[in-house]
């Protein structure tokens, strides 16, 4: 857990108090910084993904022998950009083959209707019988479903023509090519290449069972998830500047590591100075590890002291203030998440105290002090005899 603080001055230094303070056993001298309420950013970090939001593999709908590769390994494509070009010789003789079929049962069709009208009229003169009527009928409705049939057969030639060209179906990075030109491909074969889109991505991650809880409890009456940020720390320690938003939590707990899924959508635009389309154009790839941070979108008044005053015992975490008569007194508190730097007191301390930070280890509840604003030297201690200690 980290957090951002706006200018504040804790007076830490790390100045041992003089020994001579303490001489004839006048009161310990101790630095105390005067606790205040400070706007602060809270932070929780997490191990995630990217993750591509749309994920296509380009794979041969037909046999052929490959002809052609379109496109630059690791660049960006648009949809419908050709890719891969299929022969095409063997798919148009098969639609010239269909289309030939349908004029030969057009034809047939049109003769087993002149046959049914010859047929009608030689039955009502009753010079034709009802048999001879009867199989004009059958003829007329065999040619019409044969052309029929022989029409859908252009249908698919067409379609399988068309499969000959492949084009990109989304926008996104297009990966390494794996048949170069002159393979034959197939429905079978392993995908010729793979498109991701990339603007924007997706960031995936789980969190524990208790976290999720305490985060739900904590932004739940700041509008839930819409009062978090997403941020993310890439490997080299930058942090990313585009924001995110949470856009998915899972509605089930995994059994086997007690852990809930969440995803965000975050921008991934053309880094400054790069061609667009170019590869590498962009700064996040899919399949990234990062560090995710996810802080409050308003800071929140708390109460933030040095870290180095809260000590703990048995009984838990605590600090000693000075109180107005410059005796010390314990006061146990309750931590938020803090860091190894600064502890967000969210019960014990309130704002106006002053917290000791220097000299703990020689205070004692209820023993008086000799106070000094944390840093500076401290004010000499009269000595039962009159000397300065």
């Amino acid at each position: 857990m980290r957090f951002s603080v706006a200018p504040l001055v804790l007076g830490m230094a790390c100045l041992a108090f003089s020994a001579q303070a303490q001489m004839g056993g006048g009161p310990p001298a101790v630095g105390v910084i005067e606790a205040t309420r400070q706007p602060v950013t809270e932070s929780t970090e997490f191990i995630g993904r990217v993750e591509s939001i749309g994920r296509v593999e380009l794979r041969a709908r037909i046999t052929g022998f490959l002809e052609q590769r379109l496109f630059q390994e690791g660049s960006e494509v648009e949809e419908g950009k050709p890719l891969f070009r299929i022969e095409r010789a063997p798919y148009q003789a098969q639609l010239d083959q269909a289309r030939g079929n349908v004029a030969s049962a057009e034809a047939q069709l049109a003769n087993a209707r002149t046959s049914l009208t010859r047929a009608r009229e030689l039955r009502t003169t009753g010079a034709g019988t009802q048999v001879a009527l009867d199989n004009a009928v059958a003829q007329e409705r065999t040619s019409a479903a044969t052309l029929i049939s022989a029409q859908a057969a252009v249908r698919i030639a067409e379609i399988s023509l068309a499969y000959t060209d492949i084009a990109a179906p989304l926008s996104g990075a297009i990966g390494r090519n794996t048949y170069t030109p002159g393979n034959v491909v197939s429905p079978a074969s392993e995908p010729l290449a793979t498109i991701v889109t990339q603007d924007p991505m997706r960031i995936a991650f789980t969190i524990p069972q208790r976290t999720a809880l305490e985060l739900r409890n904590r932004y739940q009456s700041r509008g839930g998830t819409a009062a978090v940020v997403v941020r993310i720390r890439q490997v080299d320690g930058s942090v990313y500047p585009q924001p995110g938003r949470i856009d998915f939590i899972d509605t089930q707990i995994s059994p086997d590591t007690d852990s809930l899924l969440i995803r965000a959508t975050i921008a991934n635009p053309v880094r400054e100075g790069v061609a667009p389309g170019s590869p590498g154009a962009r700064p996040l790839t899919d399949g990234q590890f990062v560090t995710v941070l996810l802080e409050g979108a308003t800071p929140v008044e708390a109460v933030v002291i040095p870290r180095a005053a809260v000590a703990q015992d048995q009984q838990g975490f605590f600090v000693f203030i000075v109180d107005a008569e410059g005796k010390a007194q314990r006061r146990n508190i309750r931590m938020g998440r803090s860091t190894p730097e600064t502890a967000v007191i969210e019960e014990g301390v309130q704002a106006g105290d002053r917290v000791i930070t220097e000299g703990i280890q020689r205070v004692r509840a209820g023993q008086p002090v000799n106070a000094a604003p944390a840093g500076a030297p401290p004010r000499p201690t009269t000595t039962p005899a009159g000397r300065a200690g």
